[in-house]
């Protein structure tokens, strides 16, 4: 059942990256005079999957084809192309500019090897760091490419852990924090979750220039089924993670966490009406350092939570519909949901029907 998926990457592969779509130059004047713009990735109503730049008003700028369902996105500081990871068990990414003038590149995982989604950029922009399994050996690793040579593969890693998932560059531009969500799956069985009795998520430190585990942190045992996921940093330099929960659905765990080095994971004690509305997911993460907030959303309750990141007390909790991506955006924050609609504080909500839009967002910024 391996072979459609290496069939796959190895014919986009030879047959090159052609995904640009075509932009009105005044869609590309704007792209380039905005203050800020936000990528993400969607699926057409034709079935058909992409991702594309939105204006702060929530219009679609500029879109690219892609070969599978994308999932998170992180921006090369450096040439500000923005690389887009496919959902797991996805083994092509593809990184574009998203002003258009060059075409995108096509980002092969290895035989073995696939995407689970997320990833960062060194400080320099040299080298892209992707969270990837090995699930033969249901092991995590980091992959390791070379961003000057069209994203050739260079090295890797292991995370320490099964499933990792979101990875964050702390402020030193070389310690890696990962978040092991603890979930082993492989292609042959799907969306199969193969471990849930004994799966052990974890907050790992990794050092990436030689890949050496600096620290490693396991919820309590009686929380061994809450998947660490999704991850932001506060604007004092600390991490917060977020989780789905693999037990019993009327279980009310923390879905919530802080991390800092040197110290043991710390879990947000939420109002029970707040977790009765994020249903045991949190789908994405974002931080506005500057409003001092963070904010999480659920697809699963319809509802994002944003909280006080010194004092952890709730300061909103929004419904909308199949909500999940998010990002800072002024004071607050924008969020997109899979029935097409793009909602911000103080400015009217933006629908667009022909698009459910995925997981996550991306701030770019000028």
């Amino acid at each position: 059942m391996r072979t459609p998926l290496i069939d796959r990457r190895d014919f986009l592969r030879a047959a090159g990256a052609g995904f640009a779509a075509a932009m009105a130059p005044s869609a590309w004047a704007a792209t380039l005079a905005a203050d800020a713009v936000f990528a993400t990735a969607f699926v057409r109503r034709d079935g058909s999957y992409g991702a594309g730049i939105l204006s702060e008003e929530g219009k679609l700028l500029y879109a690219v084809d892609l070969p599978d369902r994308g999932h998170g996105m992180t921006l090369d500081p450096a040439s500000r192309r923005a690389i887009v990871f496919p959902r797991k068990p996805g083994t092509l990414a593809v990184a574009f500019d998203h002003g258009g003038k060059d075409e995108p590149v096509t980002i092969a995982a290895p035989a073995g090897r696939h995407f689970y989604g997320h990833g960062v950029f060194s400080p320099d922009g040299a080298l892209l760091y992707a969270t990837e399994n090995d699930f033969d050996a249901a092991a995590g690793m980091v992959g390791v490419y070379d961003a000057g040579d069209r994203f050739r593969r260079v090295g890797e890693f292991a995370t320490h852990g099964v499933g990792p998932h979101e990875m964050v560059l702390l402020g030193d531009g070389r310690t890696l924090a990962v978040a092991n969500g603890g979930i082993e799956t492989h292609p042959d069985f799907g969306k199969a979750k193969l471990n849930l009795a004994t799966m052990k998520p974890s907050y790992v430190l990794i050092d990436r220039l030689t890949g050496d585990l600096l620290e490693k942190h396991e919820l309590p045992a009686d929380l061994h089924k809450l998947s660490i996921r999704h991850m932001d940093i506060d604007a004092q330099g600390a991490v917060w993670f977020s989780c789905q929960y693999e037990g019993a659905t009327l279980d009310r765990p923390p879905l919530v966490g802080k991390a800092e080095r040197g110290r043991e994971l710390q879990l947000l004690d939420m109002p029970e009406k707040v977790l009765n509305g994020l249903r045991n997911y949190i789908g994405a993460m974002a931080a506005n350092r500057e409003a001092g907030t963070m904010a999480v959303s659920s697809p699963a309750g319809n509802s994002y939570v944003v909280f006080d990141t010194a004092s952890g007390g709730i300061v909103s909790a929004i419904s909308l519909t199949e909500v999940c991506g998010i990002a800072p955006d002024r004071a607050g924050f924008i969020a997109s949901s899979g029935a097409g609609a793009i909602v911000a504080p103080h400015r009217p909500a933006v629908s667009e029907p022909d698009y459910v839009w995925d997981n996550h967002m991306l701030r770019i910024t000028a």
